[in-house]
C-alpha cells in the first residue's frame, strides 16, 4: 500500500520528529464511494491546502528575509563604494593638482636651465678674465726654490737684487736689479729640517725679468748659491699651474727621446722637429699621441733589417 498525498504532507509540516511516528498508510479504495471515502479525501484536501498555505508563509518569509538581507548588503557595499568613491574624487583632485604643479616646476626648471646655462658661461667669461688678469699681475713676478731660511735679512729686496746679480753674473745683468718687492711665500715658517719656503720676487722691469728668466731655463740644473742649487720660475697664478702640470709626464719623455719641447703660456706645448721647425700640440692627449708614434718610430728603426 502507498502513501497518500495528505500523509506525505503531515510528515513534512510535522518535520523530521514526525517522522519517527508511525502513520499508518491509508489504502486507495477502488470500490464505489463511500462515507468513508469522501471523508479521507476531505483529510487530503485539507492536508494539501495547509502544505500549500505553510509553503506560502514559508516563502514568504525566505523572500523578506533574503530581501532585509540584499538590502542590509546593498546599504554595506554602497557605504564601502561611496567611501571609494570618495577616496578616488580625492585622488584624482591631487592627481590634477600635482600634474598642474609638475608642468610648472617643468617650465620653472626649463627656464632655469636656460638661465643657469648663460650664468655658467657668464662665469666661464669672468673666470677666463680673472685668471687672465691674475697672471698678468704676476708677469713681472720670479720664485725662487732652495734658498735656506732667514737668509734675507730684515731687507729682502736688497737682499734678493744683490743675489741675483751674483748667481747671474755681470755678462747678464750689468747691475743688480731694481725689484719693487720680494718676499717668502706665505706659507707657515717651517721647522729648522723643513723645507724652506720659496721666494717671490717682482721685478720692476718686464724685459729684466724675461732676461732672468731666459737665462734660468738656459742654465737649469746648474744654478746655485753658496752650496745651495736655486731653481728660477716664472710665478703662474694655480689655474695656469694645474694646466701646465698635465704635460709634465709628457715633457718628460720628450726630454727622453731627445726632442726640446716648450710650455708657453698659459699651456701650450711646442716642440722643435729634426728640420727645425716647432710642432704645436694643442692638447694633452694630442701630446701623448706623438710621444707614442715617436716611440713606435724609435723602436722601427732600431730593429736589425732582413735579407
Amino acid at each position: 500500500m502507498l502513501e497518500t498525498q495528505g500523509t506525505m504532507s503531515m510528515r513534512f509540516l510535522l518535520g523530521s520528529s514526525a517522522s519517527l511516528l508511525p502513520i499508518p498508510p491509508l489504502e486507495r479504495q477502488t470500490s464505489p464511494p463511500t462515507a468513508v471515502g469522501d471523508e479521507q479525501e476531505k483529510e487530503e484536501a485539507a492536508g494539501i491546502s495547509a502544505f500549500t498555505a505553510v509553503l506560502t508563509a514559508k516563502l514568504a518569509e525566505t523572500k523578506s528575509e533574503l530581501l532585509a538581507e540584499i538590502k542590509d548588503t546593498y546599504a554595506r557595499y554602497e557605504a564601502r563604494l561611496s567611501t571609494v568613491q570618495a577616496a578616488v574624487d580625492d585622488h584624482t583632485e591631487r592627481i590634477a593638482h600635482l600634474e598642474q604643479s609638475a608642468d610648472s616646476t617643468s617650465i620653472d626648471v626649463t627656464e632655469m636651465k636656460t638661465t643657469l646655462s648663460a650664468i655658467a658661461a657668464e662665469n666661464a667669461k669672468l673666470k677666463a678674465k680673472l685668471t687672465d688678469l691674475e697672471g698678468r699681475s704676476r708677469r713681472n713676478n720670479i720664485r725662487i726654490f732652495g734658498l735656506p731660511e732667514n737668509i734675507e735679512g730684515p731687507t729682502p729686496t736688497v737682499f734678493f737684487s744683490q743675489l741675483l746679480f751674483e748667481v747671474l753674473g755681470a755678462d747678464v745683468l750689468s747691475s743688480p736689479p731694481e725689484l719693487d718687492r720680494a718676499h717668502r711665500s706665505l706659507a707657515a715658517k717651517p721647522g729648522p729640517a723643513g723645507k724652506p719656503r720659496h721666494v717671490v720676487i717682482c721685478f720692476h722691469r718686464f724685459q729684466t725679468r724675461e732676461l732672468v728668466v731666459r737665462t734660468a731655463r738656459r742654465l737649469r740644473g746648474n744654478l746655485s748659491y753658496k752650496g745651495s742649487p736655486i731653481h728660477i720660475v716664472e710665478d703662474y697664478c694655480p689655474e695656469v699651474l694645474e694646466q701646465r702640470g698635465q704635460y709634465r709626464d709628457v715633457m718628460r719623455k720628450l726630454y727622453q727621446l731627445g726632442h726640446k719641447p716648450a710650455l708657453r703660456y698659459p699651456a701650450k706645448l711646442f716642440v722643435v722637429m729634426e728640420d727645425g721647425s716647432r710642432k704645436h700640440l694643442p692638447s694633452v692627449k694630442d701630446a701623448a699621441d706623438f710621444v707614442s708614434r715617436r716611440c713606435r718610430d724609435d723602436g722601427d728603426r732600431s730593429l736589425p733589417e732582413s735579407n
